[in-house]
């Protein structure tokens, strides 16, 4: 075979000739959506995904540097926030939902995660890993059966667990839970079947589990 023969565009072997194919490199600014890559889902024009419909959305980091005279103003303008976009959110109808491995770095980015934990009231099943969570007692999951909290920076029961008067399943795995104590008050009665503790502190206290 020979391609010198052929000329750099064809392919020559034993009397057949075809014209090489190179391939074409695409970019990502080439894509028609490559516009809309840095737009918050609820922003999209024409749109209507809701908030219950993503399966493992993203909180973005906001601002990490604001002017002292416009803190105020942000802060209504967060709390102000249109109407229309809490619609379209409808976290209240979410029923499963996965916010795991969100790198909480900015005050802006974990207050908009509590927010959004506030308003799961009918979540049955919730996935919180690697959040670097410390204190949840100011959210409350009346319907949550399940719930994921593995890998995050809990060391007390009764104080920094959410309320949770449905669930069934606690995953609290590589947190610094080193006692038991105050589980049943902070869990309120609620119909307990599984618990998980490995790699706590707790796990090295003799007959724990019988506890």
């Amino acid at each position: 075979c020979s391609e010198a023969e052929s000329g750099p565009e064809t392919n020559s072997c034993e009397g057949w000739t075809a014209p090489l194919f190179r391939p074409k490199t695409f970019h990502a600014t080439s894509l028609p959506s490559s516009r809309f890559r840095f737009v918050s889902w609820h922003r999209l024009e024409q749109s209507d995904v809701r908030g219950n419909q993503l399966t493992c959305p993203r909180v973005r980091e906001g601002e990490s540097i604001r002017a002292p005279e416009k803190q105020g103003h942000f802060t209504e303008e967060l709390e102000g926030q249109r109407w229309e976009e809490r619609l379209q959110e409808n976290w209240e109808n979410c029923l499963e939902l996965n916010l795991s491995y969100q790198d909480l770095g900015d005050p802006f980015q974990r207050d908009n995660f509590f927010r959004i934990l506030r308003r799961l009231i009918r979540v049955e099943k919730l996935q919180l890993v690697d959040n670097s969570l410390t204190d949840l007692s100011s959210v409350c999951l009346p319907r949550c059966r399940v719930l994921n909290l593995q890998r995050n920076h809990l060391v007390c029961l009764r104080r920094q667990l959410p309320k949770l008067p449905a669930l069934e399943h606690l995953c609290l795995s590589d947190n610094a839970i080193s006692s038991l104590g105050g589980l049943g008050a902070a869990l309120g009665g609620a119909p307990l079947h599984s618990l998980t503790l490995s790699r706590n502190p707790v796990t090295f206290t003799q007959d724990y589990r019988s506890r």
